[in-house]
């Protein structure tokens, strides 16, 4: 299943939010995901920046354990364009 990483503000839902924007797009869409939440202090995130090589959110892991990070409103357009398979990945 699609897992979506996110900082622990996004109960906020602000349009603003980066970590909101992405995942008000996976729902609109009716995409299937897990939300994992991760701390908003970026010198906690060290996970991500493990497994990504950069300590940003929100960013979209897939089955195959590659990552798609990019500026929140491009990865929202992304997946309203039905183009989240074709999406540049990193392992």
């Amino acid at each position: 299943m699609l897992k979506l990483h996110v900082c622990s503000a996004t109960w906020l839902k602000l349009p603003v939010h980066p970590c909101w924007v992405v995942q008000h797009a996976l729902d609109e869409q009716g995409i299937a995901y897990e939300r994992v939440t991760h701390p908003v202090n970026r010198r906690k995130r060290q996970e991500m920046i493990a497994a990504t090589g950069q300590p940003r959110y929100p960013v979209l892991e897939f089955d195959d354990g590659s990552f798609y990070r990019a500026e929140s409103k491009e990865m929202a357009a992304t997946i309203r364009a039905g183009k989240l398979t074709d999406a540049p990945r990193a392992n």
